[in-house]
């Protein structure tokens, strides 16, 4: 929905899955989408549990100050702080 009402600090892609067996790598995929991206890579299967991967975001954009931003945009864009 973010995406759909084109709020600023959505990013385009919220999720970005990466083909390259080496990534996610931190200093190369943590500023993905402006920081508000998740990168997922090295997906392969698992006995244990069906699927195994590797997931990065940026803690600090995407988990705290920039979710709590674009929580309040979308609170606001969908008339909740009128």
């Amino acid at each position: 929905m973010p995406q759909e009402l084109r709020l600023p600090t959505a990013p385009e892609r919220p999720v970005i899955v990466t083909t390259e067996r080496d990534r996610p790598q931190p200093r190369f995929d943590r500023d993905a989408g402006s920081g508000m991206s998740a990168v997922v890579g090295r997906i392969r299967p698992c006995p244990v549990f069906d699927i195994r991967f590797v997931v990065l975001s940026h803690n600090t954009v995407r988990g705290a100050a920039g979710a709590a931003i674009l929580n309040a945009e979308l609170m606001k864009a969908t008339g909740y702080l009128d």
